[in-house]
């Protein structure tokens, strides 16, 4: 089993090479550009890590990684746009869109979309891409409901926005592995928890979200308990999860 910062080496190592489909011409140029400016890569660390815990290889499993990272960034080359967040800046570095325009920034991003699915349509069973399919859309869904402050609440806003690609990070990972259906649920359960327990530890770093809605305490206190719940859903997992165990405390414990 892998430690985290070793599976996030290999994502690194992979994205930096990562094959494109010709037909991009030029503007495979602002698609590794979005790839390769940063980030924590906590997604792809989960999805790999939990393809060990579940008896995969790190090969077998890098391509399912690979995609929910390529779906991140094409949600944060869109989010960057003038007509969304309007951010010049990106992890220190001018966002895709500052440095090549609004149009080709757009198709950076459907890019980078396709080329995840073809990444997820490289196994032999249909599974890996459906759950990358539906956990984009749900993205998607949660970005809408944020964008025109329409969210019926908190809750349903980040397990869209946020959850989606985490409860996926879990769920294309199993299937990769070939875990059947019916062994899947305490996985799911702790994959559903992450991306609450991640969405809230930003809140708290930031200052706002849950921490302006149920304040520093009680968003702490969410965090803890989706932690917890993370934690438990894993002891029922009959196999060894100590490598997941430490990422959901080390995102419970985050300061950055």
């Amino acid at each position: 089993m892998r430690a985290p910062d070793d599976l996030r080496a290999l994502v690194e190592e992979r994205l930096a090479t990562l094959s494109l489909l010709p037909e991009l011409h030029g503007q495979a140029d602002s698609v590794r550009y979005a790839l390769t400016g940063g980030g924590k890569r906590v997604r792809p660390v989960i999805c790999l890590a939990t393809g060990e815990a579940a008896g995969a290889s790190v090969e077998t499993v890098m391509p399912a990684a690979l995609g929910l990272e390529l779906i991140h960034a094409f949600s944060l080359v869109h989010d960057d746009l003038p007509s969304l967040d309007n951010d010049e800046e990106r992890r220190g570095q001018p966002s895709t869109w500052a440095k090549y325009g609004e149009a080709v920034a757009v198709l950076a991003g459907d890019a980078l979309f396709g080329e995840a699915l073809r990444l997820a349509l490289s196994y032999p069973t249909p599974h890996v891409a459906r759950e990358l399919t539906d956990a984009t859309l749900g993205m998607i869904g949660g970005q809408y409901l944020d964008i025109t402050a329409t969210q019926p609440d908190m809750a349903t806003l980040h397990r869209l926005k946020t959850g989606c690609l985490f409860g996926a990070s879990v769920g294309m990972a199993l299937w990769a592995a070939g875990v059947p259906e019916a062994e899947q649920g305490p996985w799911r359960g702790f994959g559903a928890e992450l991306g609450l327990l991640f969405q809230v530890v930003d809140d708290i770093l930031d200052g706002d979200g849950y921490v302006l809605t149920d304040g520093l305490d009680g968003a702490r206190g969410i965090a803890d308990e989706s932690a917890d719940r993370a934690q438990a859903a894993l002891a029922q997992v009959t196999a060894d999860t100590s490598v997941l165990a430490g990422i959901v405390e080390s995102l419970r414990s985050r300061t950055i």
